[in-house]
């Protein structure tokens, strides 16, 4: 029996909680909004499908219905609207947050927390101050999708299953993330060298980091001016983290946590590699960075601080 909460059910809440009943990972899903009719519009359109899944409960509650969740996760937010700051925007997301948290914690003090909101790095600093959850069981999407956008690019290049790349996007959650090249490959062929490598008549392309970089970065943005919102691959990564979280079965993956001095950094939230299972997040994996990469993290590590250190918590 898994109890899966969703808090927000705009585009990105609605489609996990979508997800997760397609993917069959809860036998009971919550789903909550200030908004209550288009809570009760998405669970039960989501409901009536659920005879063609394995069977679960899909409803619209609140946040008293979220006891004894073993998962929630917290969509809840505004976008970015044109012409405002950054600042303002994790401002008033950060007012958001503050509310749900104080009234989820009291009901779901056991679950784990996977925060979905942007901006993602500084909303999860944000709850690790103020729920009282304990850091194991906080876990901020971060790069995640950042770094699937990664592998499928270069898996175009190559033509070769995405799941043969091997390549992170860490940092921030946003302009400042950098992806290390040094340790990118492709089943354990650098990927400066495999064109080389592979025996084959076929002529790839000239790989270009740049490009691909930009292709990461730009992403998001592209979608949104073509669609008006992304919410497809967002909600199949927090499903997978749900999924690994639920298996209890050990698996790397670039989430957004408190650092505590790792490569000299403490006190933000960014993503690095870490080992997320049964028990929520254990550790981190440090990878070994050289001094260009190590470089690019602290960058990254000083946006953020810029941002915490200018919002009221």
């Amino acid at each position: 029996m898994n109890k899966i909460t969703v808090i927000g059910t705009g585009s990105v809440g609605s489609t996990i909680a979508y997800t997760l009943t397609v993917m069959g990972l809860a036998s009971e899903i919550v789903m909550i909004d200030i908004n209550q009719e288009k809570s009760l519009g998405e669970a039960l359109d989501i409901r009536q499908g659920v005879p063609f899944c394995n069977p679960a409960t899909v409803y619209a509650g609140s946040y008293m219905d979220a006891k004894d969740s073993n998962i929630v996760i917290i969509t809840s937010g505004v976008a970015r609207k044109p012409g405002q700051s950054r600042l303002d925007l994790a401002q008033t997301n950060v007012n958001i947050l503050k509310a749900v948290a104080k009234e989820i914690v009291k009901y779901a003090p056991d679950a784990t927390y996977i925060i979905v909101s942007n901006p993602v790095d500084v909303l999860t600093y944000v709850f690790h101050k103020i729920s009282g959850i304990p850091e194991s069981r906080i876990i901020g999407s971060g790069t995640i999708l950042d770094t699937a956008r990664l592998r499928s690019r270069i898996s175009e290049y190559y033509g070769v299953n995405q799941k043969n790349v091997h390549a992170y996007v860490l940092g921030e959650h946003g302009d400042s993330s950098f992806v290390p090249w040094s340790i990118a490959n492709i089943s354990n062929v650098p990927i400066a060298d495999y064109k080389n490598a592979v025996v084959s008549s076929i002529a790839f392309p000239e790989f270009n980091r740049e490009e691909v970089e930009n292709y990461v970065r730009k992403s998001g943005g592209r979608v949104i001016q073509r669609k008006g919102a992304t919410f497809y691959a967002v909600s199949m990564s927090v499903c997978h983290i749900c999924k690994c979280l639920i298996s209890g079965i050990d698996t790397t993956m670039t989430v957004s946590t408190m650092l505590h001095g790792e490569y000299g950094i403490q006190d933000v939230c960014l993503s690095l590699l870490n080992i997320v299972g049964g028990k929520g997040v254990s550790t981190k994996v440090l990878l070994p960075l050289n001094d260009e990469e190590l470089k690019a993290l602290h960058h990254s590590a000083d946006c953020l601080k810029e941002i915490i250190n200018n919002i009221e918590i």
